[in-house]
Formats: C-alpha cells, sequence, structure tokens
C-alpha cells in the first residue's frame, strides 16, 4: 500500500474496524451462548494448523492453507472452507480473531455465504456495524429457532444473498431484522416490540 495520505486513512480504517471487530467478539462472549461454541480441543487442532499461516490473512488466503481442516461441533462436521468466505477482502489479524468466526459454525456459514456475495458488488463495504446487526439477528434466530434445527438462519441467509443479487446492495439490518420476525411469526414464535426482532 503507498505511503501517501489515502494508503494511511485505509490503514487507520482497518485498524479501527479490527478493533470494532475484537469488541464485537468479545462481547459475544460475554453474552449467553445462543450455540454451544467448538469444543477447546477442536479449536486446539485448529490452532496447530494456523501456525503455518502469516497474519494478517484474508478468507482467501485462509481457505487455500487450511480449508480442509475439519471442526466438529454438536455432532456435525464442517472444513474450514465452510465457515470463511473465499475473499480477498475479508481479513483475519490473528489466529483468535479465526478462532472466534468458526466458534459459532452455523452462524459462520450464514455470513461466509453473505460475504461472498457482497464481495460481487463493485464499490460496496460491508461495514462491521452491518455485520454485528446480521450476526446479532442470526444469534436471536439460533436462541428462538433451536429447537427446529435452526432453520430460520439459512432461510434467512438465502433472503440476504437474493436481495444482494437482485437490488446490488446489501440490505440494511432494520430490514434483515423486520424479515427475521416475519419468518418468526410465520413459523409461530412470538416476537415482541421490545425485542431485536421486534422492528
Amino acid at each position: 500500500m503507498p505511503d501517501d495520505k489515502s494508503g494511511r486513512d485505509k490503514q487507520a480504517l482497518d485498524e479501527e474496524n479490527r478493533q470494532r471487530m475484537r469488541a464485537m467478539l468479545e462481547e459475544l462472549e460475554r453474552n449467553d451462548e445462543t450455540e454451544p461454541p467448538v469444543e477447546e480441543r477442536e479449536l486446539e487442532n485448529l490452532d496447530a494448523e494456523l501456525d503455518t499461516v502469516e497474519f494478517p490473512a484474508t478468507g482467501l488466503e485462509l481457505v487455500e492453507a487450511v480449508g480442509y481442516h475439519e471442526i466438529e461441533s454438536e455432532g456435525e462436521t464442517h472444513d474450514l472452507a465452510d465457515l470463511l468466505p473465499r475473499s480477498e477482502r475479508e481479513e483475519y489479524d490473528s489466529p483468535e480473531a479465526v478462532r472466534d468466526r468458526v466458534r459459532r459454525p452455523t452462524i459462520a456459514a450464514a455470513m461466509r455465504r453473505i460475504v461472498e456475495a457482497a464481495d460481487d458488488l463493485q464499490g460496496v463495504d460491508f461495514g462491521s456495524s452491518q455485520r454485528e446487526g446480521y450476526e446479532r439477528t442470526f444469534r436471536e434466530l439460533k436462541a428462538i429457532d433451536a429447537v427446529d434445527d435452526d432453520e430460520g438462519i439459512p432461510v434467512m441467509a438465502d433472503w440476504i444473498v437474493e436481495r444482494i443479487r437482485e437490488k446490488e446492495k446489501l440490505p440494511g439490518s432494520r430490514d434483515v431484522r423486520r424479515e427475521a420476525a416475519k419468518y418468526c411469526r410465520k413459523n409461530g414464535y412470538e416476537v415482541s416490540n421490545d425485542e431485536w426482532l421486534g422492528v
């Protein structure tokens, strides 16, 4: 990256985004778990694989380097390539950031699809606040829909990806929440106005 004003501004913005991501991930750790996290043993095995990667690394670099690595959660096995986007715009600054991303595989798989769809859009930045809004919506769906095999999460991921392709822009967090609330109500789940999905 050139050492000029725009290069320095981009570096500062990237660092700010990384700090927001770390803060968000720490907050998620403090919140009630809506999906049993991947076992520590699985994450330790992942750490051994990630030692071969130079950070910061893009999602594409990680998938190419360790995408074959399998992670087991709730009796299911996921390849890392199913949980991390093949994206040059998505960057991870440390192995801990990768661990945190894959800790909730259902949500990670949904976000992978969305990030890859957003990558096809020219000049559209998938900001951290929008990502946080999507992820929080998925966590709420996970909490509501846990007994139904988390059907709501892939349904919403499909809806978001379809909107990206049709409208060639990312749907707003409020639109995603509104659509998730419709899905919940249609499937017999109560959503009150004072909840995250109650927009």
